[in-house]
């Protein structure tokens, strides 16, 4: 039988044996055949599309074992994004951009995917910063989940006044009249900052399948074609699913989706999934959008926040109670489940809870697994290994390394999280970012922090004993997070019988400097087989432009994460592609001009920061 389509004259790591191959066939959405160039244009019929990869080094789709993807994608539009912008100064032009064109009621909502440290100026901006650029329009501006900005205007949208309280675990800073000053803080958890968001407009439902849209083709536009869902603050399940619902059932999802639940409600924790093991179970749906069990929140009384501006909070006494009502329901029922966990002393007492129902209801293959753990210690780790259950590892440390330093120290930094550890004892690791609020969703970003364990800033966190090869990096992002939503052998590998997901990329991140690994995009991003995105030299290949609405949208001017000139032009020429292949620095990547969306030009006179 003729193939479907064939992808030939490029290097193509296979997550398998052999390592790398020159081509490969698809049918009906599956890899059918991979090997050399001759062999593989042999399967060719009249009605194959024979795709020529240009020499260009192809990996397998990007996973992301963690991120929030159908919240993104709801406010995608509404949002303002400083991911990768190099400068204060820009992110402060952007801002006074967009407040002149949005429209009352609307915000200005900057809300996370940067660190002050990804700046020349490495700083935040400042209150006054913010009221000069935009006197009027309301303008919330987040930071990782340690605070958030608001403008005087934005003071008046919300209600906040001298006679406000602070909410438990948050701070409204107030001047000496008592009068709120505009910036929010995280003491320690981060409810503050969601609830806040939340009072803000929601965009239209037609304006939110937009959004959804355009948000999954910019995850395409990195190499992304699955993500598992981890659910969200204010992400209210069945209501704020049906969006994603509708373009599933239209066709158009970008992306493979598998979400887990997120209870909404503490103290009702119980109540929550009691409900919906009546509405709904694991595995619900088909190969792009299935429900993947619960988690990440379990029970609000284990959420240790990562504000490492602030000290280590101590879970309640309530936690293990409450944790286990939850788990034992969990496991009664076959649900997987996931649990955010930053610290080892809270990882501790979920384990003591897990293991006493485990002797109940055995777990018996249940994939359950941590979020996070980046101060996770061997022997949790061990007690992990015997219970079954894996650990999912987001880059949250690029973002805020430099604050974990400051409190703790170097020498605690080295193994946050103890990732190669974690390999070595044969525990399921799959890689990721946490995206949108705290890390941004450039999976490159998260790939060179694994590789060179350093932060965005610039800060090594790691010495080699917690830094992964390029291809185990790789391998945790593709087969490594195929086990967090039990499909393991059915994604993650270019290999015969598996998904027919794959990108190929703007450079050849096997040999390229370490440093240009966080510049890397795909080139043409195929899912099920189907082109989903396609730029440079594949652009004839492209799906149909996105209108953006509504008209005012900072996605419309400026896109989303900020490319640089060359990021836009690379692949052009055929040259250009064979020098990026052969892993050498050509002339454009000197060029210190970065761009946003197609607008906004600005130079830089080094080439030392990070993006």
């Amino acid at each position: 039988m003729a193939v479907d389509t064939i992808l030939h004259n490029a290097k193509i790591a296979t997550n398998r044996v052999p390592a790398f191959v020159e081509a490969v066939a698809i049918t009906a959405g599956i890899i059918s055949a991979t090997g050399t160039d001759e062999e593989i244009l042999r399967l060719r019929g009249p009605m194959t599309t024979v795709i020529d990869g240009n020499r260009r080094t192809v990996i397998p789709g990007l996973n992301d074992s963690h991120m929030h993807p159908i919240r993104g994608g709801l406010h995608f539009n509404l949002e303002l994004r400083w991911d990768g912008v190099p400068s204060l100064a820009d992110a402060l032009r952007m801002l006074k951009e967009q407040a002149a064109r949005t429209p009352a009621p609307q915000w200005v909502r900057v809300v996370g995917g940067w660190t002050e440290f990804q700046f020349a100026e490495r700083r935040m901006p400042t209150l006054d910063e913010i009221n000069s650029v935009s006197p009027d329009t309301p303008v919330f501006v987040m930071h990782l989940y340690d605070r958030v900005m608001l403008n005087r205007a934005a003071l008046r949208a919300v209600g906040y006044t001298k006679d406000t309280p602070n909410p438990p675990g948050g701070e409204i800073q107030r001047d000496k009249q008592g009068n709120p000053t505009g910036l929010l803080l995280a003491k320690p958890n981060a409810n503050i900052l969601y609830s806040t968001l939340a009072k803000g407009p929601r965009l239209s439902r037609g304006d939110q399948l937009n959004s959804s849209r355009l948000f999954f083709r910019e995850l395409n536009r990195f190499g992304i074609t699955s993500a598992i869902d981890a659910g969200g603050g204010f992400q209210n399940y069945p209501d704020d699913y049906g969006v994603v619902n509708e373009l599933h059932k239209n066709g158009e999802l970008s992306i493979r989706l598998a979400y887990n639940l997120f209870t909404q409600k503490p103290k009702k924790e119980l109540d929550d999934f009691q409900n919906w093991t009546k509405m709904t179970k694991p595995g619900e749906g088909d190969d792009f959008y299935r429900m993947n069990g619960a988690g990440e929140m379990l029970v609000f009384s284990a959420a240790d926040f990562e504000d490492f501006l602030q000290p280590r909070p101590d879970m309640a006494p309530v936690m293990e109670s409450e944790l286990k009502a939850v788990i034992h329901h969990l496991a009664e029922n076959r649900w997987p489940f996931r649990m955010h966990a930053t610290y080892d002393e809270t990882i501790s007492r979920a384990l003591n809870v897990y293991e006493e129902v485990n002797r109940e209801i055995p777990f018996d293959g249940l994939h359950w697994f941590f979020d996070h753990c980046e101060t996770i210690s061997d022997r949790n780790i061990e007690r992990i290994k015997s219970l079954g259950g894996g650990i999912a590892v987001q880059n949250r440390m690029a973002f805020q390394g430099e604050y974990f330093v400051e409190r703790y120290g170097a020498q605690q930094a080295k193994r946050t999280p103890p990732i190669q550890r974690m390999l070595e004892m044969g525990v399921p690791v799959g890689a990721g970012t946490d995206a949108t609020r705290v890390s941004s969703y450039n999976p490159f970003l998260s790939l060179y922090w694994l590789v060179t364990g350093k932060t965005i800033g610039g800060l090594s966190l790691y010495s080699d004993k917690n830094r992964l090869d390029r291809a185990k990096a790789l391998e945790l992002y593709t087969v490594g997070s195929s086990w967090f939503s039990t499909e393991d052998g059915k994604k993650g590998s270019l290999a015969q019988g598996q998904f027919a997901d794959l990108a190929i990329l703007s450079s050849d991140y096997f040999s390229i400097p370490e440093e240009e690994i966080k510049n890397l995009e795909s080139m043409l991003t195929l899912v099920d087989g189907k082109v989903v995105y396609a730029t440079g030299e594949f652009s004839s290949m492209a799906p149909p432009e996105l209108p953006v609405s509504p008209d005012w949208s900072p996605v419309k001017e400026y896109g989303g994460y900020a490319q640089s000139k060359e990021q836009l032009t690379v692949g052009a020429t055929a040259s250009h592609a064979m020098s990026l292949h052969d892993g050498k620095h050509s002339a454009a990547h000197k060029t210190h001009q970065w761009i946003l969306g197609d607008k906004g030009l600005w130079s830089l006179g080094c080439d030392c920061f990070a993006f």
